[in-house]
C-alpha cells in the first residue's frame, strides 16, 4: 500500500453460520482501514534551473528569492532543510527555510556590485529533516537544484579609494600648500564625474581646504599642535550627473612639532639656604617643561649660566633624568651682608632646533638650627632681639615718626616767627627807633645800629628817584670793587664817599652818613663793615656769639638772618 497513492480502504465483513436447511443466516460490516505515514519519500524540485534578477544595490541581509522543494510524505516527514552547496559564488548567499511554507528563503550574505560581477551560479540542496531508517536503503531522501543569480546595474554613488585618509603636516607649513589627496570613482556603466566637498559641520573646515575637482587638500590657516594635534573630518564624493548620490569618508590629520619653545622651569620654587649650610649641599631639585609637545625621549639639560660662573656661591649639578640639583659652594651664608641671591640657570631642549633659555632663581638666606630646619626667614629677624614683635617695632617707629614731625614743626615756627621780627624790622621807615634791652657795647660798638634801617625799603625796591633833590643824571648800580690787602683805607673811603654821594638811592643829601675805622689794638677787633664783604649775604656773623652775654641779642638776630638768606638762595 501507498499512503501517497491511497490513504483510505473500506472493507465489508460477513460473517455466516452453517445451521439450518437453507445453509444459515449472514451478517455483514464495514471496516475503514486508513493508512499511516511513513518517511519513505525524499523531497524533489519540481525543475532544474532557479533564475533570480537582483539589483546590486540590495542590502546585506535581505531575501532576494525563494525555491521551493515537494515531498509527498505528511507531517514532520514532509520537513524539508535547505542548503547551499558549497561552490562557485555560494559564499555571498544563504537560504533558511519557511517553516509555514516549507519553502527556502534565499538571502545575502555579501554586497553585490555589478560593476565587479553581474551573475552568480551555484546549488542548493533540499532534505528531510526527519529519515526513517527503515527505508535508508530506499534511497538519498534529497534533490539538488541550480540557482543563477542575475545582478541588476543600479545608479550608485561614487566609491573612495581608502576606507580612510591619514595625512602629516608640520605646524609651520606656511597657508595654501598641499598636504595630500583623496580619490572617488564612479564605477557605474555610464561614469560620471566626480565633485568633491568637505563636511562644513565638522572642526577642520576653517583649517583646510579641498579643490573641488582633483580632490587636493591644502592648509588654509596657520596650524598650531601646541592647541590642536590633530584633526578629523570628513570629505563627501558627489556625482555630476546626479549630486544626490553622495559618499562620504573621513580624514585624519596629525600635526607634527615643530620645536619653537625654549623649556622653562616648570614651576616657580621658594628656594632658601641655611646660615650654616656647608659646601656641597642640594638645597633644591628642579625640573623643567616645555610648550612644545615633546617627543618620546625629550632630554633637558641644566646648567649655570656663564657669566655666574666666576666665583659662584651656587652651582647647578644636572642628574640626566630631566631634573637638576641646586649646590651650594660656600661655608656659610649671612643674611646680614646679603639676603637673597639670584641663580641664572640655563635650560635646554634635545630637539631641532635646540632651544634654551635662562632661568633666575631667587634663594633667599634663611636661620636655622643644627639639623637644618629653618626657623625663620623674616627679614625684620635680623636685626630684632628674641622676643621683639613685629608689632612693637611698627609701634616704636610710629613713635619715632611722631617726635621727629613735633620737633621739625616746633623748628618750622620758631624760624618763621624770628623771620617776621627781622622784617619788620628792616622794613620800618627810616625815623623808626630800634630799641635794644641789652646793655650795648659801649664806644668800640660801633655797628650797634644798621643805617640800613633808615633807608625806605619800597624805594629801594620800586627803584625811585628821590624827591627833595633833583638829580643830574641817572647813575648805574655801583659796582664794589674787592678790598685788597694793604690797601689805602682812607682812599677806599673817600671813593666810597663820591659813590654814595652820586647814587639817587643813597640817604638823603643832608644825612650824614658815618665811616669808621677801628685800630688794630682792639680785643674784638674791626667791628667796621668796611672790610665785610660786598656782599650782605657773603658776610659770617658766628663770631658774635663769642663776645659774651652782652651781645647775645645781637649774636641771634645776624645768626637768624644769616640761615634766613642761607635758606633762601638754597
Amino acid at each position: 500500500m501507498d499512503r501517497e497513492v491511497k490513504e483510505q480502504y473500506q472493507v465489508l465483513i460477513q460473517a455466516k453460520d452453517m445451521g439450518g436447511q437453507l445453509g444459515g443466516l449472514a451478517g455483514t460490516t464495514i471496516v475503514n482501514i486508513t493508512l499511516t505515514d511513513v518517511n519513505d519519500n525524499p523531497p524533489r524540485f519540481p525543475k532544474s534551473i532557479f533564475h533570480l534578477k537582483v539589483p546590486e544595490s540590495s542590502p546585506i541581509g535581505s531575501a532576494i528569492g525563494r525555491i521551493r522543494a515537494v515531498d509527498p510524505d505528511f507531517g514532520q516527514n514532509a520537513e524539508i532543510e535547505y542548503s547551499v552547496v558549497p561552490g562557485d559564488g555560494g559564499n555571498l548567499f544563504d537560504i533558511v527555510t519557511d517553516e509555514n511554507t516549507q519553502e527556502g528563503v534565499l538571502k545575502l550574505k555579501k554586497p553585490l556590485d555589478f560593476e565587479t560581477k553581474k551573475a552568480y551560479t551555484f546549488k542548493v540542496e533540499a532534505s528531510n529533516l526527519h529519515l526513517d531508517h527503515r527505508f535508508h536503503s530506499a534511497g538519498p531522501f534529497k534533490d539538488t537544484a541550480t540557482v543563477k543569480i542575475s545582478v541588476l546595474d543600479v545608479d550608485e554613488p561614487p566609491v573612495f579609494s581608502k576606507p580612510l585618509y591619514t595625512m602629516e603636516v608640520y605646524e609651520d607649513t606656511p597657508v595654501g600648500t598641499i598636504i595630500g589627496a583623496v580619490t572617488a570613482q564612479d564605477l557605474d556603466v555610464g561614469s560620471s564625474a566626480v565633485r568633491y566637498f568637505i563636511d562644513w559641520k565638522s572642526d577642520g573646515d576653517s583649517y583646510f581646504t579641498i579643490d573641488a575637482t582633483e580632490g587636493t587638500i591644502a592648509t588654509s590657516e596657520l596650524l598650531d599642535r601646541e592647541s590642536t594635534a590633530q584633526y578629523n573630518f570628513s570629505i563627501i564624493a558627489s556625482k555630476v550627473s546626479n549630486p544626490l548620490l553622495t559618499s562620504r569618508v573621513n580624514i585624519l590629520i596629525n600635526v607634527l612639532d615643530v620645536n619653537e619653545f625654549p623649556p622653562e622651569i616648570s614651576v616657580p620654587y621658594e628656594t632658601a639656604v641655611c646660615e650654616n649650610a656647608k659646601p656641597g649641599q642640594i638645597i633644591q631639585i628642579v625640573s623643567a617643561a616645555d610648550r612644545d609637545l615633546s617627543p618620546a625621549g625629550q632630554q633637558f639639560s641644566f646648567k649655570l649660566s656663564p657669566e655666574a660662573t666666576i666665583k659662584p656661591n651656587f652651582t647647578v649639578r644636572d642628574f640626566r633624568n630631566n631634573t637638576a640639583g641646586i649646590e651650594t659652594r660656600r661655608n656659610g651664608y649671612s643674611r646680614r651682608q646679603q639676603e637673597l641671591y639670584f641663580l641664572p640657570v640655563v635650560i635646554e631642549d634635545s630637539s631641532y632646533p635646540v632651544q634654551s633659555s635662562t632661568n633666575t632663581m631667587t634663594i633667599r638666606v634663611c636661620r636655622c638650627d643644627s639639623d637644618g630646619t629653618i626657623l625663620s626667614c623674616n627679614v625684620e629677624a635680623i636685626f630684632l632681639p628674641v622676643g621683639l614683635s613685629t608689632g612693637a617695632l611698627i609701634a616704636i617707629l610710629l613713635c619715632i615718626v611722631i617726635l621727629l614731625a613735633i620737633v621739625v614743626l616746633y623748628v618750622a615756627l620758631r624760624r618763621q616767627k624770628k623771620k617776621d621780627t627781622l622784617m619788620t624790622s628792616k622794613e620800618d621807615i627810616r625815623d623808626n627807633v630800634i630799641h635794644y634791652d641789652d646793655e650795648g657795647g659801649g664806644e668800640e660798638d660801633t655797628q650797634a645800629f644798621d643805617i640800613g634801617a633808615l633807608r625806605n625799603p619800597k624805594v629801594i625796591e620800586d627803584n625811585k628817584i628821590r624827591r627833595d633833590i633833583k638829580p643830574d643824571s641817572l647813575c648805574l648800580p655801583r659796582q664794589r670793587p674787592p678790598v685788597e690787602d694793604n690797601a689805602d683805607i682812607r682812599d677806599f673811603i673817600n671813593q666810597r664817599l663820591q659813590e654814595n654821594d652820586a647814587d639817587p638811592t643813597a640817604p638823603p643829601y643832608d644825612s650824614l652818613a658815618t665811616y669808621a675805622y677801628e685800630g688794630d689794638g682792639s680785643v674784638a677787633d674791626s667791628l667796621s663793615s668796611i672790610e665785610s664783604l660786598t656782599m650782605e649775604a657773603d658776610q659770617d656773623y658766628t663770631y658774635l656769639t663769642d663776645w659774651g652775654p652782652h651781645f647775645k641779642v645781637l649774636a641771634d638776630m645776624f645768626g637768624e638772618e644769616e640761615s634766613y638768606n642761607t635758606d633762601k638762595v638754597t
